[in-house]
C-alpha cells in the first residue's frame, strides 16, 4: 500500500498534537509486535509479504529519513547500514536490500530494531516543536504510512503463521457468540448522473485520491452488506471454482495452476470448512463476511450471481455519507477478524471490497517532485482498486476517498466482495 503526500492543512497541526498523533501510532505498532519472539519478526513467507522487524524498522527509516535527516541540522544517523536494508521503494534513496530477501535480514535483532525505534522517536520528538511546516507535513504522511504498514504487518504475520504447521495462535480467540445470519442482500439505488469524487483538499490524503473530478454514474444499484461466508460456500458447492464460464480468462488460468478451490486459509476438515486466522483455526462463522479472496474469485462470484463488481466510483458515492471511521476496525487491543454486520448497511471494516475498476490516476493527476513522490504514480499499472479499509485497517486511517490497490491475484489482505448491478 504506497503512500505520498499530505494536504497543506496538516502543516497548522499544532507540535502538541501532532506529537500525541505520532506517539500513539508509534505505540500501536509496538503493542502489536509484542506477542512476537525474534523469530516470527525476522521470517518472510512469501515475497509479497515483509517480515514485522522489516515493517518495524522501514517505518522508523522513513521518519529518519525524511524528517530528521533533511530537516534537522546536525543529526547523525542512527547505523550507516540501516538506509540500504530498510528503504523500500526509493529510487531517488539509492541501493537497497531487495524485497524477496527481507527475510535474510536476521541482524539487527528485534530488540535492536526496538531500539531504534527508541532512539528516532526521542529525536523526533524533541525536534518536534521547532521543525518547519514542510518537515510536520512529512511527520504527519510518516503516520498515515505507518498506519498502512500496520496492517500490512497483521496480514503479513497471519500469512507467516498459516505456513507453519502447529498453526500457532497470535492472540486468544474472541469469545464465541450466536450466529445470526443476516438478512438477504438489499439493493441500494445509486446515484445517476453526473457526481463529484475523489478527495476535495481538506484535510489529510494520499495524493492518489485526487485531484477531485466529475464522473458520469449511469443507473445502477449497490448491495447494502458485503457477501457472507454462507454465501460463499454456496458459490462452492455449485461447482464456483470448476466453472470456466464464470470466470476470466487469465482468472481461470489462474484457478487451474494454482489449484484454487476455496479462498485463502479454507481447508475442508472432517467434512465442515474452517479457516485460519490470528487466533488459530477454527470453524468458519458462515454469517461473517468472506474474506482472503483475490479479484479473480469477486469477479467470478459476481458472474454466478447474477450481479457484478462495483466501480470504485459507484462504490464512493455510495459510501459518501457513511462514517469512515464506523465499522470493524483495528483498535488497541482488539480482535482482528471480520465479524458478522450488526445491521443496516456499513461501508467501512471488516473486509477490502474490489471494485472493478482498474488502478488507474484520474484526470489531472501529478506525482510531486522528490523521493516521496515516487510511490503512488508508478504503480497505476496491472492492479484493482479497493475500498472501504478492513478489521485489519487501524480505525481512522480509512475515508471515502481512499484509494487501496492489488494485483487481480492477490489474497492474502482481508479482501471481499460488495455486489453491483445495472438498473
Amino acid at each position: 500500500m504506497p503512500t505520498i503526500v499530505p494536504s497543506p492543512a496538516t502543516a497548522t497541526t499544532p507540535a502538541d498534537a501532532l506529537a500525541s498523533r505520532y506517539r500513539s501510532v508509534r505505540d500501536l505498532t509496538q503493542s502489536l509486535a509484542e506477542p512476537l519472539s525474534d523469530a516470527d519478526a525476522s521470517v518472510q513467507s512469501m515475497p509479497d509479504a515483509s517480515p514485522a522487524k522489516w515493517h518495524m524498522a522501514h517505518t522508523t527509516w522513513f521518519f529518519e529519513t525524511f524528517v530528521l535527516r533533511d530537516h534537522v541540522p546536525g543529526y547523525a544517523l542512527h547505523d550507516l547500514r540501516f538506509p540500504f536494508l530498510f528503504n523500500s521503494y526509493y529510487e531517488a534513496e539509492g541501493k537497497r536490500h531487495a524485497r524477496h530477501r527481507r527475510g535474510m535480514i536476521t541482524r539487527p535483532t528485534l530488540d535492536e530494531v526496538r531500539a531504534y525505534r527508541a532512539h528516532v522517536d526521542a529525536a523526533l520528538l524533541a525536534a518536534l516543536p521547532d521543525l518547519p511546516a514542510a518537515a510536520r507535513e512529512l511527520v504527519a504522511l510518516g503516520c498515515h504510512h505507518e498506519e498502512q504498514h500496520q496492517e500490512l504487518f497483521v496480514t503479513d504475520i497471519l500469512h507467516l503463521f498459516s505456513e507453519n504447521p502447529l498453526e500457532p495462535a497470535l492472540y486468544p480467540p474472541a469469545p464465541k457468540a450466536p450466529v445470526i445470519m443476516p438478512d438477504p442482500i438489499g439493493w441500494i439505488e445509486g446515484r445517476a448522473g453526473i457526481a463529484r469524487i475523489g478527495h476535495d483538499g481538506q484535510g489529510f490524503a494520499f495524493d492518489c485520491e485526487g485531484p477531485s473530478h466529475d464522473v458520469l454514474l449511469h443507473p445502477h444499484a449497490i448491495a447494502d452488506r458485503t457477501i457472507t461466508n454462507r454465501e460463499w460456500m454456496q458459490f462452492i458447492a455449485d461447482g464456483g471454482y470448476r466453472d470456466s464460464r464464470l470466470w476470466l480468462s487469465d482468472g481461470w488460468a489462474w484457478v487451474k495452476a494454482e489449484g484454487i478451490v476455496a479462498p485463502l486459509y479454507w481447508e475442508d476438515r472432517d467434512g465442515g470448512w474452517t479457516r485460519f486466522g490470528l487466533d488459530g483455526r477454527r470453524a468458519i462463522d458462515p454469517a461473517a463476511p468472506v474474506t482472503h479472496v483475490s479479484f479473480y474469485e469477486a469477479d467470478a462470484f459476481a458472474t454466478w450471481a447474477g450481479a457484478r463488481l462495483p466501480t470504485e466510483m459507484e462504490w464512493e458515492a455510495a459510501a459518501a455519507s457513511h462514517d469512515p471511521a464506523g465499522g470493524n476496525q483495528m483498535e488497541a487491543g482488539g480482535a482482528v477478524e471480520p465479524r458478522p454486520s450488526g445491521g443496516g448497511p456499513a461501508f467501512f471494516g471488516d473486509v477490502w471490497e474490489w471494485t472493478g475498476s482498474a488502478y488507474r490516476p484520474y484526470p489531472g493527476f501529478r506525482a510531486v517532485e522528490g523521493a516521496v513522490g515516487e510511490y503512488n504514480g508508478k504503480f497505476m499499472n496491472g492492479q484493482f482498486v479497493l475500498r472501504g479499509g478492513s478489521c485489519a485497517t487501524p480505525r481512522g486511517h480509512a475515508r471515502a476517498s481512499y484509494r487501496n490497490f492489488f494485483y487481480p491475484h492477490q489474497r492474502w489482505q482481508f479482501t471481499g466482495v460488495r455486489l453491483a448491478k445495472d438498473l
